[in-house]
């Protein structure tokens, strides 16, 4: 093989020649035959720059990035640090139950919510638990009832009401006054009734007053006053007979609720007379009467009133130096009607129930026809406390 090699310039020789030859150019490192013809000057002179180049490494672009300062090196590892125990706080604190355990609890407490009385409190603050509530409050499913019972007459007929509350769907308050001292037979029946209570006592001297049951009611309304009880108070007489549709229909009312209560007669023909409102609807228009002389025909028993009356009087627009009472200066026969006055301004502020008031939901017996009852009661008030 032949191979072209550019031409060795000579000392004394141009790079260019004349005439018809060719011009080539000299590489200083192209040719190996280079290296039998150099200056031995030269070559002295770049061992020793070669030299000098070693004693001074050289430094890329690369490594002087890598040169920082090694104070910023904790940086990240402190970082990584803080965050995982951030995480770890985080799990730590978060309560694990399980979705169905939740669930029952969430039912449960929805059922017998007590957090403000009266108003039902939803766990969930959304915009959905705010409605919910609100259309609660106004078909009056949730509403706080308080039954204040005064003057027990017997352990036989308090047991027989406790049995009648206890079928009663909760929220429910029994309010049970008596005068003087609380008695053990009426404590124990409280105690082991199932419905929730409160056992007061009045102070006033019984022989001193009219009525005990008058300053008895007083006793419970104050207290409903000074704890600002919501729900709606009812005074139900424990020898009474009560249909269990009436406390549901009580949860429906906003200001003050009435109804017809059937009479038993003593020694007439006549089996029952009613007492109460006649209504057009739920409004009231007139009443079932044969006494003209009160104001509003209605029995003790026979009404139930929203209980921020007694202790939120701007909200039903009424004078606040005026304390709602039973007047121990009034007949029995017109105790109704007068505490009744001060409740409502007229029957435009009642509210029939039911509707069209067509139904009797208390029955009141007097003690001579229940004798059979009361004869038995000895052997009842035994076995009611063992029960």
């Amino acid at each position: 093989m032949r191979r072209t090699l550019s031409p060795v310039p000579r000392p004394g020789t141009s790079l260019g020649g004349g005439g018809g030859e060719s011009t080539s150019v000299a590489v200083a490192v192209g040719s190996p035959l280079s290296k039998c013809n150099h200056d031995p000057s030269s070559s002295f002179a770049s061992t020793q720059y070669g030299f000098v180049l070693n004693l001074f490494p050289k430094t890329s672009s690369r490594s002087l990035e890598k040169q920082k300062p090694k104070g910023n090196a904790w940086r990240r590892p402190f970082f990584h640090f803080f965050l995982c125990f951030l995480v770890g706080v985080f799990l730590g604190f978060t309560p694990i139950v399980s979705l169905t355990t939740s669930t029952y609890v969430h039912s449960r407490s929805q059922a017998f919510s007590f957090e403000q009385l009266g108003k039902v409190q939803l766990y969930d603050v959304g915009n959905d638990s705010v409605i919910q509530e609100s259309q609660m409050l106004e078909t009056g499913f949730g509403k706080f009832l308080i039954i204040v019972t005064t003057t027990p007459t017997r352990g036989y007929y308090l047991h027989r009401l406790a049995h009648t509350l206890k079928t009663v769907e909760p929220p429910l308050l029994w309010v049970v006054v008596e005068m003087t001292r609380q008695s053990r037979e009426t404590s124990e029946i409280l105690r082991k009734s199932g419905v929730m209570y409160r056992h007061l006592v009045c102070t006033k001297n019984a022989t001193e007053v009219k009525d005990p049951r008058v300053h008895q009611r007083n006793v419970a309304l104050s207290h409903i006053e000074t704890h600002r009880l919501d729900g709606i108070v009812y005074f139900a007489d424990d020898t009474n007979i009560y249909s269990t549709q009436l406390f549901q229909h009580l949860r429906q009312i906003r200001r003050f609720g009435t109804w017809q209560v059937a009479k038993l007669k003593k020694s007439t023909r006549v089996a029952a007379t009613f007492v109460g409102p006649i209504c057009n609807g739920t409004q009231v228009i007139g009443w079932h009467t044969a006494n003209v002389m009160r104001r509003y025909h209605a029995e003790l028993s026979g009404f139930a009133f929203n209980s921020t009356i007694l202790w939120d009087p701007k909200q039903w627009h009424r004078p606040s130096t005026q304390r709602i009472r039973h007047l121990d200066t009034v007949k029995d026969l017109f105790q109704a009607s007068a505490f009744i006055e001060q409740v409502v301004e007229g029957e435009t502020e009642m509210e029939g129930i039911p509707e069209e008031c067509s139904e009797v939901l208390v029955w009141y017996v007097p003690m001579e026809i229940d004798r059979l009852s009361s004869s038995n009661a000895t052997i009842l008030d035994s076995l009611s406390i063992s029960m």
